[in-house]
Formats: structure tokens, sequence, C-alpha cells
């Protein structure tokens, strides 16, 4: 094991090491990958302003699996997970290390729920948003699955599991969109955003602000036009991994708003 892995460190190094904040990152379409506009923008800033992590580990609303698993490679693939783009999004590579040592630590922190899963890449829900914050992909870097069939307080709760890691220097990323509804998009760039987007967007927006955890894991019961807003729950659930992180003494500050193609909100949130 590499002395320099955060599951290497002493307990005096942990105690002293400053705590990596938790961030949610809405990660929109794929042409965000080659797109300068003000979400890219953002995200560089935030890169740029946030201490430099130890490692990177992303939970992906694109790699949906039945039980939990982390990447295992030393050197990860950069998977292009979707169609019909400009060539050029396939050309794009994320050439960041792995961590097979950091992969064994999330397991032992989630007594062994997290499952290490060599031969596994980073898809764009990590990569994409990576490329703007740490153009030099210099980080190390994992990707968490989401299990489907687990439900959203599970998912909650799973999240908990990884607190140590922040306190490791571990930066922990969910990946998704609040506002999530690829049924009625509007591919256009000045495509007005729909009134029941930006209601749902809004809630969860107050939710985090006024810390309702429990609202927003039961976000289709009580959350206005949620059904509408999050037909399927793959880029919801990233949300939960990151507030469940949120520790009594933080705040949430908003790092990024905005709405895509009419249906897909932009939010970015950090915790602490």
């Amino acid at each position: 094991m590499s002395a320099d892995t955060p599951s290497a460190r002493n307990s005096d190094d942990i105690d002293d090491a400053r705590r990596a904040p938790a961030l949610f990152v809405g990660h929109g379409s794929p042409m965000n990958c080659v797109a300068d506009n003000v979400f890219t923008r953002d995200m560089h800033a935030l890169g740029s302003t946030l201490p430099r992590p130890r490692a990177i580990l992303v939970v992906s609303a694109h790699w949906l699996t039945r039980g939990t698993f982390v990447t295992a490679d030393a050197r990860p693939e950069t998977i292009h997970d979707f169609y019909g783009f400009p060539e050029e999004l396939y050309a794009l590579r994320y050439p960041a290390p792995g961590a097979p040592e950091l992969a064994q630590r999330v397991a032992a922190v989630t007594g062994g729920v997290v499952q290490p899963a060599p031969g596994r890449g980073l898809d764009h829900a990590a990569w994409m948003v990576l490329r703007s914050m740490y153009p030099a992909a210099d980080v190390p870097t994992l990707e968490m699955s989401l299990d489907m069939t687990l439900s959203e307080r599970r998912h909650y709760e799973l999240g908990a599991r990884l607190a140590p890691l922040r306190d490791e220097g571990v930066l922990v990323i969910g990946s998704g969109n609040i506002v999530h509804n690829l049924h009625i998009i509007d591919w256009s760039e000045d495509a007005p955003t729909a009134d029941w987007a930006r209601e749902f967007d809004a809630w969860v927006r107050d939710a985090l602000a006024e810390r309702r955890h429990e609202d927003l894991i039961d976000y289709l019961e009580r959350g206005p036009q949620a059904r509408m807003a999050a037909p399927t729950a793959d880029h919801y659930l990233p949300l939960l991994y990151a507030v469940a992180l949120q520790r009594p003494d933080e705040t949430v500050t908003t790092v990024h708003e905005s709405f895509q193609h009419a249906t897909v909100s932009m939010r970015c949130a950090q915790f602490g």
C-alpha cells in the first residue's frame, strides 16, 4: 500500500488533515464536455478554490447496478457512455490515476456493502465535470455505482457511511441532476425553463438550506412536481449521498444554478 494514500496514513495524520467538503454537481448534457459556458466556468473556479483533495470519489448517475461497486483500477479508462453526439466528444480522454487502495478503504468504511470492481472505468458523470474542475487529471479518482434495488433512505444511509473519507481528504461528489426529464427535453440553446422544473428545483434549494433531510429523502411524496421533475431516480439519488455527508455544523453553499434545455437543472451545492 502506497504511503501517500488516505488509507495508509496514521491516525494523527487523519486528525490533522483538513476535512474535504462534499459536493453535488448537476452535470447535464455531454456537450458540456467541450462547452465554454457559465456552468463549466463555475466548475473551473470551484476546482481552483477548493483545498486540493488527496483523492476524489464520484457517485455516478450513469452506473446503475444491483449491489454497489467502486472502481479499483490503477489507470481507469474513459468511458464514452453517450450516443449521437459530435465525434470530438469520443476522442476526449481523462487519464486520472485510480486508487486501488482507496477502493479497499471504501469497502471497509461501508462494512463491505460497496465492493471493488476491477475493469470498470470513469463515465461522463465523473470525467466531464472533473475536466473542468481538475483539467490536469492528476488527482486519483474513483467512481461509485448506484444500487437501484435500494430505497431512497438506504441510499442516504450508505452515503453517511462514507463520512470518514472526508476527514481523510477525499472529496466525495454526487453527480446527477436535481431536475432531469429527458422525455420532454428541448435541445435548443434558448429554450425557456418549464415552470414545474423551476418549482421543484426551488423546493430542493430551500430544503437544502433548511437542512430538511427527511423531505429530501421522501422527495416523491413531499416535493412539488417531483414525479415530473425526476421521473426516474438515477439522477436525483447522487444528491442524497452528498446530503448525508453534511455535518451538523455545516451549511450548504450554492456554487452554480442554471437550467439547460428547459428541463435539466444544473444546480450544484457544496457541503462544508
